[in-house]
């Protein structure tokens, strides 16, 4: 039996189809949907739909809820259709007719707009707090390996020189900016769109703001019409948030697995953490490497999905939205994972030295002799000319000494500038606040 159902059951197929992976997903959201209660059975209280002691019972029902939705072995029942209908079934067998009272002035539609919310609101929290160490480990990588200098290339083509100081550091700052987009993800899911019912509100005189500061929202999703239009939009912004992190790792990893190449060889890393051939004794494959990069291009493509998936929807709810859950939830988890196995290998990467006193890598110091008689007076485009004649000559001649000392540069990191960055954008989230809020109402 439905919440929603009359007298007509829906054929079994129809129900298999509809329902599909939903389930499995809505597990995820088994405590924000509790919390979401909790929430709005307190408004309810506000209002008269609810006494204060009937309350303060359902309160203390839905937090022993709670607490159950933290364990593993919390599930959905047998014949029932959903989380929300779980957690009521749940209410109801413990109060009675109390329980029923509790969807009062609100739509699954609503229900599940406050979960996704929530969630993605927590995962991005998660998220966020493995990257800053990861962060940190590149920079702490930048700083003990800024004099080991490598050939850096445009095209794939040898180009200028490089430092492991210079890469690593590279990589850093890159999460920066992606922190920067999960900020504005998680200001996009921070916004309460309880009590927009079906998409058109109540006629009951609910309290949106008070739901918005018990579940520590920065603000409303005002427009109830909006916030149902913002299902799917939420998830897409989140989505590109989330495909920018996996393009700096998807990068990074494609870097490791060409230097890692005999061609190469600028680095190594122990035995036990890349993967041999059956057949060929010497291979040490970059396996963890090929998979971060094969997990991150496929999070790239998620927002894609996610905006074929509401292309041409027109306002309102509809059922296709069911499906972006599947899509985007196990994500966060896959992105966390390729960041914890990118920290393994490169904490304990080893990177040779030298490199660039090879013969084959003189080439990339000519706009280092360039310079240097540019510095002595010589027009820039006469200097090219004067080294790329020498070149053409086979009478190049140089030094591998490198003298960079402007912001960002070889001998100029400003990796406490970039830090300095990340710490701002890190503090902007806001986290206690959200930490506070939920913590009153579960206590």
């Amino acid at each position: 039996m439905k919440l929603w159902q009359k007298d007509i059951a829906s054929l079994k197929e129809v129900e298999t189809f509809t329902v599909g992976k939903d389930r499995e997903m809505d597990l995820l959201l088994a405590p924000y949907d509790v919390l979401g209660s909790i929430a709005h059975v307190t408004m309810l209280a506000t209002i008269g739909l609810l006494t204060n002691e009937e309350k303060d019972i359902i309160v203390k029902e839905l937090q022993a809820i709670y607490k159950q939705t933290q364990d593993d072995s919390f599930k959905i029942g047998e014949g029932v259709e959903d989380i929300h209908s779980q957690i009521e079934f749940l209410l109801t067998a413990s109060l009675g007719e109390m329980g029923k009272k509790i969807h009062s002035a609100r739509s699954r539609n609503d229900q599940v707009l406050v979960d996704i919310k929530l969630f993605l609101r927590s995962e991005i929290e998660s998220l966020v707090n493995a990257i800053v160490p990861f962060f940190q480990l590149l920079q702490q990588q930048s700083e003990a390996f800024k004099n080991h200098l490598f050939p850096g290339y445009t095209h794939l083509q040898l180009a200028m020189p490089s430092s492991f100081g210079l890469w690593f550091g590279a990589y850093a700052e890159s999460l920066v900016d992606d922190m920067v987009t999960l900020q504005a993800a998680y200001k996009v899911a921070n916004k309460n769109p309880l009590g927009s019912a079906a998409g058109y509100g109540s006629s009951f005189p609910i309290n949106r703001k008070l739901t918005t500061e018990l579940l520590g929202f920065d603000n409303l999703n005002y427009n109830v019409v909006y916030a149902q239009m913002g299902r799917g939009k939420a998830e897409r912004i989140t989505a590109q948030a989330l495909a920018n992190v996996a393009e700096t790792l998807a990068r990074l990893s494609m870097d490791m697995c060409l230097y890692l190449n005999q061609n190469f060889d600028f680095v190594s890393f122990p035995q036990e953490l890349t993967t041999g051939s059956s057949i060929m004794p010497h291979k040490k494959n970059p396996d963890v490497f090929e998979l971060i990069r094969s997990h991150c291009n496929r999070i790239k493509a998620l927002p894609n999905e996610i905006t074929m998936m509401t292309t041409n929807l027109p306002s309102g709810y509809h059922r296709d939205l069911q499906l972006l859950k599947e899509h985007l939830f196990p994500t966060f988890s896959t992105l966390k994972d390729c960041i914890s196995m990118a920290a393994l290998m490169l904490s304990n990467i080893s990177v040779k030295q030298p490199i660039l006193t090879d013969e084959k890598y003189k080439y990339i110091f000519s706009v280092e002799e360039v310079n240097k008689l540019v510095l002595q007076g010589i027009p820039f485009r006469d200097a090219y000319k004067q080294v790329g004649m020498a070149i053409e000559k086979n009478a190049f001649e140089y030094t591998i000494d490198i003298q960079h000392t402007h912001e960002g540069s070889i001998g100029n990191l400003c990796n406490e500038e970039i830090n300095a960055m990340m710490e701002e954008t890190f503090a902007m989230f806001g986290f206690q606040k959200v930490h506070s809020a939920i913590d009153k109402l579960v206590n």
